[in-house]
């Protein structure tokens, strides 16, 4: 079991894992406090201040992302907080999608795109030192803490300019209404109710009033009905025996108007800005029918769906007689009490308070109302979110998945969560760590009373359960505040029938959400860290298994329409939906913790892929101002266009863009926590500040159009074994010089090369990694095969939507490369031309029709581009007469290529799956090619 930690330290290393902050530091910049990492960690990651990314794709990419976050107005994010916490919101407007009311699911998962926008912030900071990212960083933990505040206490009014003075609001989404005392009614038999109010949405079935004791008796004065007019009703028997009156058109938004509704003697009227527009002569009910009542409200209504009325209160009364026409239409033109009728009296509230949550009755009777929120207010001061706690309470009940009621509760609190320690890990503005312990806090009070049986109902539940990433947020959260209490919380997300049976390696996915279940694997590896228990981290390894290669396409990327299939079934789930963004981040933040442990080289290999690919392709290659523009899903169908405007907008993929957009450099150099080794995994052009030892390393590189890089050390003299991933793809060779010189050694595929010495300031490291031109199959059907060219992953631009069928072994050279059969597109580096098929590398952001995939096609036995004209035999498992030929390259030389195909022939003539004629002319057709080599 690793040994316990400092609370500072082990964060600090630990969010690094996360992809933000740093465990060794150098220099000034964003200021963080030294820390060590986790005992079990056998590398150690560097921060992102200390990896500095030159000139390339991914400093071109990140530019993008950066640019946007300068210009985006902070308070755009920050506008549901606000208003869930009756704060003003000013002129922000929400952006919408996902973030906003009017989003899918009715905006359930508002809140988490501001978590995303923090943590991207932080990472930027990181990386640029830039002021402007932490001036909007303090601005938004500002802002969170003043929401927070608010939440704590009861509501207060917002006070704007009403018809006659000042006016109360009531913010959209802040689920705030006014409660009136019992009796405001009196027991009238004749009545006059009359209300200024100005919507600021259509909202249908918004409460102006509503008076009642359930759905079944009850009042109300509605500002739109379901055909966009205002509505009176009043009934004793629910819905189906409403006596109504319905207006003629819809009232406006943004603007002033007063309702008034009179009854008596079997007459209902409805007035709008004075004047009268509808009539009901049967209405036998009046108020006084309705008996003692339960509740009696200004802008709720008793119907859960019915929204709150969004808007404002410019004076409410009630008088015990119904108000002749000349006195409802000299309403709209004073205040009651400078009119004919005067005040209400039996109710009279002006809404002219500036503070408090209290609205004076100046009827005489003392009937002061009281501003509420329709759930009550937070279980625990610790509650931050940008909507009600209400959705945590569903949750505990539920037994089934249903999003437009509750959508992911503990998803968002994790991005919240993740963001303010980030913020606080980049800024040290202890804010952020207050706001975020206290989330911690009122997540263990609200979970830690549930039963066991409870808990492991609810995280099985498909997306309503769902929690993200919060189990490291929490390990992390831990780190820093040390309460027993927050470790304990971490533990309360056990999922323990999928963590059984991934430490038993029993492969359960098939079926499951695939970003549902990824970053739960992150969070037991950090479980492992801070406990010690092995089966955390036996089954995330197990479970990146279960993944890699299994369920992964070619871009690196998993699932299909957000779930997985069986394991080894990829051709048959290839469709428009495939491969989730979020899942290609939440995979490479695991195989980062992962590597953290092990440096199994698996783990960089599986990075490099998915970030060469899926990760850069899904951001487009364009500025702007409003959307990050990155997919949600990267449709590998054929001819198929990416989307980088998914769905509503500010989805979770859109959200982890940002945040891999500016951590591209965060697992490119790892130490061995003794200093005696510096690992790099990934070539690109950057530059390390290694403080321990005193050491930079820059590397100079155009990777990838650059087959290679040149690794130029600095600093202070320093013994180090440097460690050299040998990309599992690198099979034309690996060569490395120290100062030109060779050194000596085999560099295998898929290992580490070491170079071993006494560093001085001035060594020059050169790695050579010649490419060459590849396929990769898929594993349910050889035949469909995706093009490699080194990490790249490289598309047919083409419009058709039928796989293209493509041969690929006309001029293989006796390497087995396959490069020679194509030809470089002049003026686009990393394009190659197939007669006239154009590839293009998967990681440029276009809307370009591509092919990831296409169906290999070798009709006939072609050698050095002589056709033998003899067909391509086949066994029954697909593999061709050419397959198993080319199976034995590289070839040293043309007389063993001719070798391999007479033994070959031989073979497949005995085993009568190719005519001993046609073996014949096969055999010939190789021997008179001829071949690069």
């Amino acid at each position: 079991m690793a040994p316990p930690l400092s609370r500072r330290s082990l964060l600090q290393a630990a969010a690094l894992a996360a992809a933000t902050p740093a465990v060794v530091r150098a220099g000034a910049g964003p200021a963080v406090a030294s820390a060590a990492a986790p005992a079990a960690w056998t590398v150690r990651p560097f921060a992102l201040s200390d990896v500095t990314l030159g000139a390339g794709v991914f400093a071109d990419k990140r530019e993008l992302t950066l640019d946007h976050a300068r210009g985006y107005d902070i308070d755009r994010l920050l506008q549901v907080f606000r208003a869930n916490a009756g704060l003003p919101t000013g002129d922000a407007v929400a952006p919408g999608g996902w973030e906003g009311l009017d989003g899918e699911a009715n905006g359930n998962l508002r809140g988490h795109y501001t978590g995303h926008f923090l943590t991207m912030l932080a990472q930027a900071f990181a990386s640029t030192g830039e002021r402007v990212f932490a001036e909007k960083i303090g601005a938004a933990v500002g802002a969170l803490t003043e929401a927070r505040a608010a939440l704590r206490a009861e509501p207060a009014v917002l006070s704007v300019p009403g018809p006659f003075g000042a006016a109360a609001q009531q913010g959209r989404g802040s689920y705030q209404y006014v409660d009136l005392p019992a009796g405001v009614l009196g027991g009238a038999s004749a009545v006059t109710l009359a209300a200024w109010v100005k919507p600021t949405h259509d909202d249908a079935w918004a409460r102006v009033l509503d008076f009642g004791d359930d759905t079944t008796r009850y009042l109300y004065l509605a500002a739109r009905n379901a055909n966009g007019v205002p509505r009176f009703a009043v009934t004793t028997g629910g819905a189906g025996g409403e006596q109504g009156i319905d207006g003629t058109a819809a009232l406006p938004t943004d603007r002033w108007s007063h309702l008034a509704v009179t009854v008596a003697d079997g007459t209902g009227t409805l007035y709008v800005d004075g004047t009268a527009v509808g009539r009901n002569t049967a209405m036998t009910l009046t108020p006084a029918a309705l008996g003692t009542l339960a509740h009696h409200w200004l802008g709720r209504s008793p119907y859960p769906a019915d929204p709150v009325l969004a808007g404002a209160f410019g004076g409410f009364d009630v008088w015990s007689r119904a108000l002749d026409a000349d006195e409802v239409a000299a309403l709209r033109t004073a205040r009651p009490a400078d009119t004919p009728a005067g005040r209400g009296d039996l109710a009279s509230y002006a809404f002219d308070e500036t503070g408090g949550g209290r609205f004076a009755d100046a009827s005489g009777r003392g009937l002061t109302a009281t501003l509420r929120r329709t759930w009550g207010g937070p279980s625990h001061p610790g509650f931050l979110a940008a909507y009600p706690e209400t959705q945590f309470i569903r949750l505990e009940s539920m037994t089934g998945s249903d999003y437009t009621t509750v959508w992911a509760p503990y998803y968002t609190a994790h991005k919240i969560l993740r963001g303010l320690l980030d913020a606080y890990t980049a800024t040290d503005d202890d804010r952020a760590l207050d706001l975020a312990s206290g989330m911690g806090d009122w997540m263990y009070a609200r979970l830690s009373a549930l039963p066991a049986a409870t808990l492991q109902r609810m995280w099985g539940i498909f997306s309503s359960g769902e929690f993200g990433g919060i189990v490291e947020a929490v390990c992390d959260l831990h780190a820093f505040t040390g309460k027993a209490e927050h470790l304990a919380l971490a533990r309360l997300f056990d999922l323990d029938r999928l963590i059984d049976a991934c430490a038993a390696n029993t492969d359960t996915l098939d079926g499951l959400h695939a970003n549902q279940h990824i970053p739960i694997f992150t969070g037991l590896v950090r479980l492992y860290d801070e406990t010690g228990e092995q089966r955390y981290l036996t089954a995330a390894r197990n479970f990146w298994g279960m993944v890699v290669p299994t369920r992964m396409y070619g871009i690196g990327g998993t699932s299909t329409g957000e779930f997985w299939k069986a394991a080894g079934v990829i051709a048959g789930t290839i469709g428009a939906t495939t491969a989730e963004t979020c899942c290609a981040y939440n995979m490479l933040k695991l195989s980062r913790a992962l590597f953290l442990h092990e440096q199994n080289p698996a783990y960089m290999d599986y990075y490099e892929r998915a970030l060469y690919n899926q990760v850069l392709g899904s951001k487009r290659d364009l500025a702007d101002a409003e959307k990050p523009l990155v997919t949600y899903f990267i449709g590998l169908s054929p001819g198929h266009v990416r989307d980088y405007t998914p769905k509503q907008g500010t989805t979770c993929c859109e959200g982890t863009g940002l945040e891999s957009a500016t951590k591209y450099q965060d697992s490119v150099y790892f130490a061995r926590p003794d200093g005696s080794a510096l690992y790099v995994n990934l070539y690109s052009p950057s530059t390390l500040r290694w403080a321990e030892r005193g050491v930079t390393l820059t590397q100079t590189t155009g990777f990838p159009s650059e087959q290679g890089s040149t690794l130029t050390v600095g600093g202070e003299e320093a013994a180090f074994a440097l460690r050299l991933r040998v990309p599992g793809w690198a099979t034309s060779g690996f060569g490395v010089t120290v100062n030109g010189r060779a050194v000596p050694g085999d560099p295998a595929p898929g290992t580490y090369f070491e170079v071993s010495r006494t560093w001085r300031s001035g060594d020059v490291v050169r790695v050579a990694i010649p490419f060459g031109l590849r396929v990769e199959k898929a594993l349910d059907d050889p035949s469909l095969q995706a093009l490699f060219h080194g990490p790249l992953l490289l598309v047919a631009r083409d419009r058709a939507t039928e796989y293209l069928e493509l041969g690929l072994y006309r001029n293989a050279a006796l390497s087995g490369d396959l490069l020679p059969g194509f030809s470089p597109v002049p003026g686009e580096p990393l394009h190659l031309r197939l007669g006239t098929t154009e590839f293009a590398p998967f990681f440029e952001g276009t809307e370009d029709p591509s092919h990831a995939y296409f169906r290999r096609t070798e009709p006939t036995v072609v050698f050095g581009t002589v056709d033998s004209g003899v067909a391509n035999p086949a066994r029954a498992d697909g593999t061709s007469l050419l397959d198993e030929i080319w199976s034995g390259a590289p070839f040293c030389s043309k007389a063993a290529l001719v070798t391999r195909v007479r033994s070959t022939v031989a073979t497949w003539v005995t085993a009568g799956l190719l005519g001993a004629t046609d073996g014949r002319t096969v055999v010939a057709t190789a021997e008179r090619a001829r071949f690069v080599a």
